[in-house]
């Protein structure tokens, strides 16, 4: 666990090594009455009572007849969103890289260009206005999938965990909770005819030598004196991709995750050539390669699966992985239609992310994922309304570490999103439909209030700990942008 909670007020470096932000007080007893709220296992419900001490919710009670003292929350409330995929600084590419033709790989190459110019202090800013963006979106709580680790050419900081403990100054300042998931990445890629490829240019800055070393450096944010700083945020791991830890590599990364008890995160088959290559070089498939080195287990995470067969489908389900689908980047990078009804069908939990941020939307992620399976099979009605919101909430925040967040429930964080249902998006819809008429009708702007961990960090559509996100993310993005 790593971090500053939400609301607290890290120092002005909050990556400078050794500091320790402090812990903010815990939040007062509150009470709230939700017009409409969704509830686990009832669906949407009718004037429910919701109380939490602190930042846990005590009591909740559908068709309360008092309400006293008792803030009112106009629309349908939801629990906290998690963002269960994200790159923070390709927030950067959005609108840059839609201009002509390219690819994936080009796009890649986009993205290098940013990577080689942020310092810890201008990830710290970028990040911010990012994580802003997504509270300001109902997102409670995100898991960022970290691999710029180093200075250019590959040299350590003195703090070599100043880029991560920049990102979690960063999540704390805009009121999220956090799920730090270190990313190892020893190789620039799988080649058919020359094997694994060197680190070379900007990804120099991702590698720490070897998985052993990676493990010694990821370490130093769960243990020591200056490890675990705060309930607020968690500590992850993650393999890259089969491109970018070779086979030989991956077993310290599990050990690491079973030492720790963390989460453990892959990108898998987000695209054919990934596929081709593993089997060239490897004579598998990526999945059969995870599978083979114990990366896969139900605290694993594998993000995209887009490109899976059915024997990969499979070993995914028997081994009870979460699958993360981001339908929004995959359309933006023409990645393909992953094969969500089949892995859930499977015994994957889905869950979802925002990945490069084409857009900040967890609503549009969610019935992206019905909207590509009616693409796929040309027919309607893959997943409930309910389905979806789970890959939101609940799974989403369990994929991360979190099982006690993303339902509204006693004993579960605080956590409580509140969208509009008179907006020109969601006006006129029925009461019984209220959760339909937000999954495949609402949007980020419909968002108007947001606790998490019982503090409010929107309100009425205002973030209320960054005055102005949309000024924080045009200066910051302009100064690594290029």
């Amino acid at each position: 666990m790593i971090g500053a909670g939400p609301g607290g007020r890290p120092p002005q470096s909050p990556h400078t090594e050794g500091s320790r932000p402090p812990s903010p007080p815990a939040p007062p007893a509150r009470r709230w009455h939700a017009e409409l709220a969704w509830l686990p296992g009832q669906g949407v419900r009718r004037d429910v009572l919701i109380e939490a001490d602190g930042e846990r919710f005590t009591a909740v009670t559908p068709g309360a007849q008092e309400m006293w003292a008792a803030e009112t929350l106009r629309g349908l409330t939801l629990p906290g969103f998690a963002n269960a995929h994200s790159h923070a600084f390709h927030r950067a590419l959005r609108g840059g890289t839609q201009a002509g033709h390219g690819t994936f790989w080009t796009w890649r190459e986009r993205m290098y260009g940013v990577a080689e110019r942020l310092d810890p202090d201008g990830y710290h800013r970028l990040a911010r206005a990012v994580y802003a963006e997504m509270a300001l979106a109902g997102v409670s709580c995100v898991g960022e999938f970290h691999y710029l680790h180093h200075a250019q050419g590959g040299h350590r900081y003195a703090d070599p965990n100043a880029m991560g403990r920049a990102l979690v100054a960063a999540a704390a300042e805009a009121g999220l909770r956090i799920t730090l998931l270190d990313a190892c990445y020893l190789t620039g890629g799988l080649d058919p005819a020359r094997g694994l490829l060197p680190l070379a240019g900007p990804q120099l800055r991702f590698g720490d030598g070897d998985a052993l070393r990676w493990a010694e450096r990821a370490a130093g944010l769960v243990s020591g004196e200056h490890g675990m700083i705060s309930a607020h945020a968690r500590a992850g791991a993650a393999v890259h991709s089969v491109r970018a830890v070779p086979r030989g590599q991956m077993h310290p990364v599990v050990a690491w995750a079973h030492r720790f008890g963390a989460p453990l995160h892959a990108h898998l088959s987000e695209q054919q050539a990934e596929n081709e290559e593993a089997r060239a070089v490897y004579g598998v498939s990526p999945t059969r390669l995870l599978y083979e080195t114990d990366v896969l287990g139900p605290r694993t995470t594998v993000v995209h699966a887009t490109h899976v067969d059915p024997a990969d489908i499979d070993m995914l389900g028997g081994c009870q992985v979460f699958a993360c689908l981001c339908p929004t980047t995959e359309r933006d990078l023409g990645d393909g239609l992953a094969p969500a009804q089949t892995l859930a069908a499977a015994g994957c939990p889905l869950t979802l992310g925002s990945d490069s941020h084409a857009v900040i939307d967890m609503l549009e992620e969610a019935r992206g994922v019905e909207y590509a399976e009616r693409l796929a099979r040309r027919a309607r009605g893959h997943f409930t309304a309910d389905a979806l919101l789970r890959a939101a909430t609940v799974a989403g925040h369990a994929s991360l570490g979190w099982p006690d967040a993303g339902e509204i429930m006693p004993g579960a964080w605080a956590d409580l999103v509140t969208v509009s249902l008179d907006s020109v998006r969601t006006a006129g819809a029925a009461e019984g439909l209220a959760a339909e008429a937000v999954v495949f009708g609402a949007t980020s702007a419909d968002v108007r209030h947001v606790v998490i961990g019982g503090r409010d960090v929107v309100r009425d559509g205002a973030h209320l700990l960054v005055n102005d996100v949309p000024a924080e993310l045009s200066a910051s993005i302009r100064s690594v942008a290029g």
